[in-house]
């Protein structure tokens, strides 16, 4: 059943219960950030995943529950339309369990991305308890919705992002709670040249370089970041070797240890192992794993 709107304006809105199959990623359609976060559901664990997304119309709001085997419980999605409501409540019920998503954009700033910047909250809300708040506007949504604090902290556990451009790539990254945010940037210019070099760089540090690109398409490599180990998985093999429309696909994974931190590797070379996007993707989602950002880099025309 869907809610009732009105007033006009720029950035609408709709919500409506949606099917939680999945969709082919197309380079003209998507600019999407979506991040997963470990919460508990009356004392089960889930997975609830907040993902953002931009086109023509404005902006896209999408909250979906998944339980540990990562199967959909429940989505709602909040579409741009003529008629919007920048503020609002959906009731969905799992299992005769009612759980309430609250959000409220009227203030929000954006950005060149799709995500908001600050001035919004996103709540989640079962049996009195808000299970997730995201946003820097949380007394509000207790306010708003009545519900107390978890008594179990939710845990940012993965972060997926397209990015668009031709030979650089930004993003912002956070490995830890309270960590340090870096600006993350990732360069490549595989065209008019014989041996195309692979760079990462940190706050404008390189921290990673993987030379003979051509061979070395697939690889892993862990380097170190306030003192925590992140390992950095890439597959450019679209790039260099697939159509126009192929997108990169880098994973930076925080380590369990700093035992997986390789004695006497430099920033110049490169393991050969291979490895698989979408399974490593969902292991980052294991509990225990520590953080993931997945990072899908699509190029302009």
């Amino acid at each position: 059943m869907r809610d009732s709107l009105s007033c006009f304006g720029e950035n609408g809105v709709q919500v409506a219960d949606t099917s939680c199959s999945s969709s082919t990623v197309s380079k003209a359609s998507q600019n999407l950030v979506s991040c997963t976060y470990q919460c508990k559901l009356v004392g089960k664990s889930c997975f609830i995943t907040v993902s953002w997304s931009k086109n023509l119309m404005g902006h896209c709001l999408s909250v979906e529950i998944d339980d540990l085997s990562l199967k959909c419980l429940c989505k709602v999605d909040v579409k741009p339309t003529l008629f919007f409501k920048r503020k609002g409540l959906k009731c969905i019920d799992v299992n005769s369990l009612k759980i309430y998503i609250y959000w409220d954009l009227s203030v929000a700033k954006f950005g060149q991305g799709p995500e908001p910047l600050e001035g919004f909250y996103v709540g989640v809300v079962c049996k009195g308890e808000m299970v997730l708040v995201v946003g820097d506007l949380k007394k509000e949504a207790l306010k708003k919705s009545g519900a107390i604090p978890s008594l179990f902290n939710s845990m940012f556990v993965s972060k997926k992002e397209h990015l668009f451009g031709k030979k650089v790539y930004g993003s912002k990254a956070q490995f830890s709670d309270n960590g340090q945010i870096h600006n993350l940037t990732i360069e490549c210019d595989e065209y008019g040249v014989d041996d195309p070099c692979l760079i990462v760089r940190l706050d404008s540090k390189p921290v990673m370089k993987v030379r003979h690109l051509r061979w070395k398409f697939r690889g892993n490599q862990t380097i170190l970041v306030d003192g925590l180990p992140v390992e950095i998985f890439w597959d450019v093999h679209n790039w260099l070797f697939g159509t126009t429309l192929g997108n990169a696909v880098f994973m930076f994974q925080t380590c369990l240890s700093a035992e997986k931190l390789w004695t006497g590797e430099t920033f110049l070379d490169t393991s050969e192992r291979q490895w698989s996007c979408s399974q490593s993707f969902k292991e980052s989602k294991v509990p225990g794993l520590g953080f993931c950002l997945t990072l899908y880099a699509w190029k302009n025309d």
